[in-house]
């Protein structure tokens, strides 16, 4: 076309690989609105528009503090392992050039595509203080754990960071972005007093279709969240692809079976867990094994995430809407299967079933790391931020609902 400029004249760019990773870049972006009605459709109808509202604003506030200084701290040029350094602040140098970590593709398309992977963490942190939280306790707490505990894991793992140096394989983010949610959000759980609703026995999801379709916009998205972590249109690529498939179904079984054997019946919500479980296994792994074995990963991934919900109940903590269950007990779980089942035909390393047992320590550091880093510096971030807001809402607000107390809005207009 016309103006368009030539893909040759930029050396070492390739136009496949930039087409294939703008789509995967804008399935990401589905997961957001995916995960906003996920989580919208599981609370009460007083509280849907602020849960949603939670996600949308992410993007706000992740998409600004990433082009300013997130991108940088995460892939900058590397300071003692923990975090990147400032050459990258306010975008410096992140142009058209094929120069950054994204290899084939241009720079600025990689840092997007990190973008918008680090609004889908600090998004799904969310569902764990749904219901409750004040909205301005909500922005400051997501602009600072993104500056202080997601650019600095992701360094660790993704920039050339002490964990990396280890040999951790993490495909597409089952440690940088479900343990390290999963740990912000037990950490949010146990800082936020247990929602008013939740006493009064007001626990039953108002809209599970809403919540279904959300399921189906994820499973979609996470094809390009997958599939993209190969940073090229190829073969490993395409088995990321078959792998997440064959993860979510399985999962959705898994779960569906434990259900079934505790409950005595399978749910459309199960059937939506299940899928989300299987999804979030087979994140780390997903480059890394062959696509057959994502059958038991993802089976058993559904069934540890099923149990994992009953770990509230035991520890008495009230994680809203089972983040630390799906997202941190099956990111770990991930973490640990990649070191299991890890091949070298297909991610070029091999794990413990293929005679290289050694590849369980660097997974197993990363878990332990991850899980503590994340815990108690998300921990000291909301004491930060309820010294400058309160955290939560107060009772009678909590009980007329956080859409009209906090936003003066009404989801379903009833007459």
């Amino acid at each position: 076309m016309r103006g368009m400029p030539d893909s040759t004249a930029v050396p070492g760019l390739s136009a496949g690989d930039t087409g294939f990773m703008i789509v995967c870049a804008c399935l990401v972006f589905i997961m957001l609105p995916g995960l906003s009605l996920f989580y919208g459709g599981l609370v009460q109808n007083r509280n849907v528009l602020s849960t949603i509202m939670h996600t949308y604003v992410i993007l706000g506030v992740g998409g600004v503090f990433w082009a300013v200084a997130g991108y940088s701290l995460a892939f900058g040029d590397d300071c003692g392992g923990v975090v990147g350094n400032l050459r990258h602040f306010l975008l410096a140098g992140v142009g058209a050039a094929a120069d950054g970590p994204g290899g084939g593709i241009p720079h600025v398309l990689y840092m997007v595509f990190q973008c918008l992977i680090a609004c889908l963490a600090a998004a799904l942190i969310s569902g764990a203080y749904a219901e409750r939280i004040r909205f301005p306790a909500m922005a400051v707490f997501t602009l600072l754990w993104l500056a202080l505990v997601y650019s600095p894991v992701a360094h660790w793992v993704w920039g050339g960071g002490w964990l990396s140096r280890l040999g951790v394989l993490d495909f597409a983010g089952g440690a940088v972005v479900h343990m390290n949610s999963g740990a912000a959000a037990l950490a949010a759980a146990h800082a936020l007093p247990r929602r008013k609703t939740l006493e009064r026995g007001e626990i039953a999801p108002h809209n599970l279709p809403l919540t279904l379709l959300g399921a189906g916009l994820l499973w979609l998205g996470w094809f390009g969240f997958n599939s993209g972590g190969a940073l090229a249109a190829d073969a490993r690529a395409a088995g990321a692809l078959a792998a997440t498939q064959l993860s979510a179904a399985a999962g959705m079984l898994g779960w569906l079976a434990a259900e079934y054997l505790h409950y005595g019946k399978p749910t459309t919500f199960g059937s939506a867990s299940g899928a989300l479980a299987g999804l979030v296994s087979i994140t780390p792994a997903a480059g890394f094994v062959s696509p057959i074995w994502a059958l038991a990963i993802g089976a058993l991934g559904g069934m540890i995430c099923y149990g994992g919900m009953f770990l509230k109940i035991r520890c008495q903590y009230d994680d809203a809407l089972d983040v630390v269950a799906i997202h941190g007990l099956g990111g770990a779980w991930g973490a640990l299967a990649t070191g299991l089942w890890a091949s070298a035909p297909a991610g070029g390393t091999d794990g413990l079933f293929r005679g290289r047992p050694g590849q369980m320590i660097p997974q197993l550091l990363s878990i332990a790391a991850i899980w503590l880093y994340g815990y108690f510096a998300s921990r000291v971030i909301l004491l930060a931020t309820s010294a400058l807001t309160p955290l939560a809402a107060d009772d009678n607000e909590q009980l007329l609902g956080l859409d009209l107390g906090e936003h003066n809005e009404r989801a379903y207009q009833i007459r």
